[in-house]
């Protein structure tokens, strides 16, 4: 039996803030055994300060946080590792600096509607991006096209139906012949 040499080895999820990509992260790392990084906790902290007050972030200011997103998934590619990253990823721009030129990498796209996101921003707790931020998200969210290759899944679903959808596209396939 061997492994499908095309099964990613990192899987990036993304989509704006509130969609559900650390929880999704999470209990997709969870289910497969891979390594988890929630990747807002690689933003600069002025990054964090700046949201904090309800200040969108340019392209300038993500630019260190992207970079450190690439790195990691670079640090598990170089171990052999297998594992899950979130990041907002919104612009195409923003998904090339993180995935072109890297191999093994699958996009995961949380598709849900402005009313449905900004319920769960509403009814959340300690996150650092305020509500008033949403509409910028939406703004500059430019959902990934055929070329991406992305797994789409639509959030309005529960937990579990959208993290086996994730996972059934992820899993490595056994060649038994």
């Amino acid at each position: 039996m061997q492994e499908d040499p095309d099964t990613p080895s990192v899987a990036v999820i993304m989509g704006v803030s509130g969609a559900g990509k650390t929880t999704v992260g999470a209990r997709l790392a969870q289910r497969l055994g891979w390594e988890f990084l929630e990747g807002d906790r690689l933003h600069p902290p002025e990054n964090v300060a700046k949201m904090q007050s309800g200040r969108p972030l340019t392209d300038a200011d993500r630019a260190p946080w992207l970079a450190a997103v690439g790195r990691a998934i670079d640090g598990w590619q170089a171990r052999g590792a297998r594992g899950i990253v979130t990041c907002s990823a919104l612009k195409r721009d923003y998904r090339r600096q993180i995935i072109d030129r890297r191999a093994g990498i699958r996009l995961v796209y949380l598709d849900g509607s402005r009313q449905l996101i900004a319920g769960r921003i509403a009814a959340r707790r300690g996150h650092f991006m305020p509500a008033s931020l949403l509409d910028s998200q939406f703004a500059a969210l430019e959902p990934p096209g055929p070329d991406e290759n992305p797994i789409t899944v639509p959030i309005d679903q529960p937990l579990d139906c959208i993290v086996a959808q994730i996972a059934s596209m992820l899993q490595p396939r056994i060649d038994t012949g």
